[in-house]
């Protein structure tokens, strides 16, 4: 199987005239937009040039996740863990959300310190921390014989299953009302006399005065196309999935080279822990003098190549007229090879700090693309050069656990709503406002 088996979802058929909003991109971000605004009485057309949940949404870890995020996320993050908390009865079905806790372990006397002074960003916000040393390491990490001298867990923390969530939202979303088109790419907005009027999607034209650009990895080109500059990379990370095994951990582990967390059906899903792939691409060049803090912090934990992805992306075009067939509809699912030599060190890594993994076997492997920005943070955000636009993007590989609670806020800035957080940090004029764009602590 190339891609994870996403939940099958069932499109609407016939276009609406005009909507209030129009919302483009149908991954984890894109669907619980549209589950806010429906449910607020706002009418809605989502479309998605592919499936539901059908790239980075269905791809990712499956963490939902307080620890180690960068502190300016961490009011958005408890908002959002507040909404997985009560989210399958509020939408009636089931997302595999379950609190189970989550460990990263430190591998020295440094990173351990780092863990500690993080941990102080939680204290506003009522969320239990514990920072353990080896020997405290066994209760949340049963078997785990790897190098680590200690760890912080975080019990509030847990997990939920990237091939139901987005489907699953995205059906309660048309239960309150919403039009949810798959296989319906936005080629552009429609403006009229500089105004938004609406969106031109391959099948037709929607008029509305608001549309959200949750496009994930995509979003930079669509946004281009209509003359916003949006600094936006993609990075690749590679995942695989094993089959059920008895008496691994049930929370999700952190190490230097991987990652693991339990799955709904009793597998498990192994990540590369601190590496990813960026394929070099003219954006690569583009946006290098942005970039460069970033790359300067997190060079160890990148690996730059070149592949047919830097030919795919110099052919690419980058603008096009409304009538011409686009890149979103000549690819309509991103579907990475992985990087098997990561992966491979990955599963040894796993075999050798968890010995119990030796019962199980891999029987998938799949790659995602990352929608990273300079600051490693989304932005959800008016777009002040078109009225009546905004943008959720960017989330840096945060997105699947944040994501109930960036629709939330997306909703809120789209109505006109007091924000449930302050957004000033997920602005998009930080990038071009004079403001000090810099990376984090966190993870």
């Amino acid at each position: 199987m190339p891609r994870p088996p996403v939940t099958p979802f069932h499109s609407d058929q016939t276009l609406p005239s005009r909507v209030d909003v129009a919302i483009i991109g149908g991954g984890i971000i894109g669907v619980s937009t549209a589950l806010e605004l429906a449910e607020r009485g706002v009418s809605v057309a989502l479309f998605e040039k592919g499936e539901i949940g059908g790239e980075q949404s269905s791809r990712n870890w499956g963490w939902v996740r307080m620890s180690q995020r960068d502190p300016r996320e961490i009011p958005l993050m408890a908002e959002a863990i507040k909404i997985w908390e009560g989210l399958d009865a509020r939408i009636g079905r089931t997302t595999g959300y379950k609190q189970t806790g989550l460990m990263f372990t430190a591998q020295n006397d440094k990173v351990f310190d780092n863990y500690t002074r993080w941990a102080d960003h939680l204290a506003p916000f009522q969320m239990p921390v514990q920072l353990l040393r080896r020997d405290a390491m066994a209760e949340h990490a049963p078997g785990y014989q790897g190098k680590a001298m200690g760890g912080i867990f975080t019990p509030k923390d847990g997990r939920a299953e990237p091939t139901l969530a987005a489907p699953a939202i995205a059906e309660a979303a048309r239960d309150a009302g919403a039009r949810v088109f798959t296989g319906c790419a936005v080629r552009s907005l429609d403006m009229q006399g500089g105004k938004l009027a609406g969106v031109i999607t391959e099948k037709g034209r929607v008029a509305c005065d608001r549309v959200v650009l949750a496009g994930g990895a995509w979003s930079r080109l669509f946004a281009g196309n209509a003359g916003v500059e949006l600094p936006q990379l993609k990075v690749l990370n590679s995942v695989m999935r094993t089959t059920p095994l008895e008496g691994g951990p049930q929370g999700g582990v952190w190490d230097e080279h991987f990652a693991i967390r339990r799955r709904h059906d009793g597998g498990y899903t192994v990540a590369q822990g601190g590496q990813n792939s960026v394929d070099l691409v003219p954006d690569s060049v583009r946006l290098a003098k942005a970039f460069l803090p970033a790359f300067r912090s997190e060079w160890r934990s990148l690996r730059f190549r070149f592949s047919k992805r830097t030919v795919q992306a110099a052919r690419q075009a980058r603008t096009w007229t409304p009538d011409e067939i686009t890149p979103f509809e000549k690819t309509r699912i991103l579907d990475p090879t992985p990087n098997y030599a990561s992966l491979k060190l990955s599963w040894a890594e796993t075999l050798r700090a968890f010995p119990i993994f030796r019962k199980a076997r891999v029987v998938q492997s799949w790659a995602g693309m990352i929608d990273v920005t300079p600051d490693a943070l989304p932005v959800i955000s008016a777009v002040d050069e078109v009225e009546g636009l905004h943008i959720a993007t960017g989330f840096s590989g945060h997105g699947f656990g944040i994501g109930p609670g960036a629709g939330r806020l997306m909703a809120d800035l789209v109505t006109g709503a007091t924000p449930v957080v302050d957004p000033h940090a997920y602005r998009l004029s930080r990038f071009t406002d004079g403001s000090v764009v810099r990376l984090e602590s966190g993870f």
